[in-house]
């Protein structure tokens, strides 16, 4: 019996995003704790499945924030390492007129560049279902060389790989750098989850179905899932294919996060189901991922404000 459901290994960090106008006129930033791999993981902590996190922060006071932090939130929090030398990694979220985030990153280096090999905590790996993982992992030799590892454990043990680009461009001193990594994820991962400018970046395609198909025509994927925002996701699983509407919230206030929930909702779906899916299979997981992403941008943050599983079936029932 394995004792975790999902284990995921990458960054844990700060993201501070904007949370309206001081009395001077000066934007105010809150501190959301943050980080795609753990944004996953409470989420599937908010669907009751056993979660454990393996990363780096740093020895001060916003990485003893952030490991009290999933420690409430239900993850198990034995693989979080704190570095004495070096800061935990902060990201400043701003919103565009279009309700799109640009990101700024304090992290040259950032603690979760630190990992290296011996700090990962294999037994946690093999003692879990489903192993995820993403790109920002992969953009310095230290968090690179662990994340490798990580996933070689996993392939021994017999664990499902989870794989999320995530791609966060400027984090990568070049844009060949970062389609290596996500080629690297489509290589070992049997789950993928991709966003559609994800697509058209590695794929050059724009069209959602056609970039899919490329994709899995080069890589031997299991399930593909293919975000698109307000205009929904798709999945794929062998033959079988679904497409499913999303759920457009109209207080939506902060779009950080929405893809880590879908995740979260996707691989609590697996947990249940197993990765072999049918059409309505397919449907039914993309419907509740689709739900819960929309609660989340109605939400200001991500990690500490996933919605359980009654707000989820209260959205699809109404």
């Amino acid at each position: 019996m394995k004792k975790f459901d999902v284990t995921a290994l990458g960054e844990l960090l700060i993201d501070f995003t904007e949370n309206g106008i001081s009395e001077n006129g000066n934007p105010l930033l809150e501190a959301n704790p943050g980080g795609a791999p753990c944004n996953v993981l409470a989420m599937l902590a908010k669907l009751g499945k056993r979660t454990a996190f393996i990363g780096k922060v740093g020895n001060d006071s916003f990485g003893n924030m952030l490991s009290d932090t999933i420690k409430n939130c239900g993850i198990f929090a034995d693989g979080l390492i704190f570095d004495d030398t070096v800061r935990t990694t902060l990201a400043f979220v701003h919103k565009k007129p279009d309700g799109d985030r640009d990101f700024s990153f304090y992290r040259e280096p950032g603690a979760d560049m630190m990992l290296c090999p011996a700090e990962v905590n294999a037994e946690i790996i093999s003692s879990s279902k489903i192993f995820h993982f993403g790109t920002l992992s992969m953009t310095h030799e230290n968090n690179k060389a662990a994340t490798l590892y990580a996933v070689q454990r996993s392939k021994e043990n017999g664990v499902l790989i989870s794989f999320d680009p995530n791609l966060r461009e400027p984090l990568w001193k070049s844009l060949d750098e970062a389609r290596a990594a996500m080629r690297y994820g489509f290589s070992v991962c049997d789950i993928l989850k991709i966003s559609d400018n994800e697509i058209e970046f590695f794929t050059g395609e724009s069209d959602i179905d056609k970039g899919v198909e490329a994709i899995r025509r080069e890589f031997d994927i299991k399930l593909v899932l293919a975000t698109m925002g307000k205009n929904g996701s798709k999945a794929y699983c062998g033959d079988a294919a679904a497409s499913m509407p999303a759920y457009v919230n109209s207080n939506a206030v902060d779009t950080t996060g929405a893809g880590d929930t879908f995740m979260g909702c996707a691989l609590g779906y697996v947990c249940d189901n197993g990765i072999s899916l049918n059409n309505e299979r397919l449907s039914e997981m993309l419907d509740i991922a689709n739900a819960a992403a929309s609660i989340v941008t109605g939400r200001r943050g991500a990690l500490k404000v996933m919605p359980y599983i009654n707000e989820i079936e209260n959205i699809i029932k109404a």
